[in-house]
């Protein structure tokens, strides 16, 4: 998992509440066993027509915001079904950070375990920066998770957000449970390696 530090980057204003995660990732795309691959179907029902064409009122097909790496969207975001594929499809899409009011609990969590920061603003807040980025598609912000602000370049919007300090030292070493393992790899196989040779049989 690559670390977050910090972030200047584009937004796509996502003006929706209660966005579930059958929406960010449909169903019939779960059949893949691997991670990757998922971005190509990121709110297929919204950004793709029947016939497999773009949908060019979809803000994620709109000139300006292809290449944005923070999703912007109303309360309840990633709300519904317990999928990890949402945070995969939306890391694979490009996206570092989603920035709501408030998030599904077990979407919340899955971010962290695969390196998406999910950024909880005041709902007044966040409504500043989805008109801001509505007006202006190469609105920026930047978010650092060492302090735990987000601002805009003319500081028209400064704000402040907390992550409990164990996801955020994770998430801050690019670490999720396998990395939190190997951080104890020398004493894991020192413990191995004594059982080994001690001809011991670890029961279960």
């Amino acid at each position: 998992m690559e670390p977050f530090v910090s972030l200047n980057a584009k937004l796509a204003p996502l003006n929706r509440v209660n966005v579930d995660t059958d929406q960010i990732i449909p169903k019939q795309f779960l059949k893949r066993v691997e991670r990757t691959g998922f971005g190509q179907f990121l709110f297929n029902d919204w950004r793709l027509m029947p016939d497999g064409s773009e949908n060019k009122d979809f803000i994620l097909n709109r000139k300006g915001y292809r290449d944005a790496e923070i999703l912007v969207s109303g309360r309840n975001f990633g709300s519904g079904s317990s999928r990890e594929h949402a945070p995969w499809a939306l890391q694979d899409y490009g996206f570092k950070c989603i920035i709501a009011p408030s998030f599904g609990d077990i979407f919340f969590s899955n971010c962290f375990q695969n390196g998406v920061l999910p950024v909880v603003l005041p709902e007044d807040t966040v409504a500043q920066i989805i008109e801001n980025s509505e007006n202006d598609p190469e609105y920026r912000i930047n978010i650092d998770l060492e302090s735990q602000r987000v601002w805009d370049e003319n500081e028209e919007v400064v704000a402040e957000f907390s992550i409990e300090p164990f996801r955020r030292h994770c998430m801050l070493n690019g670490l999720d449970d396998i990395g939190l393992t190997l951080e104890d790899e020398t004493d894991i196989s020192v413990f191995e390696s004594g059982r080994s040779k001690e001809g011991g049989v670890l029961s279960f």
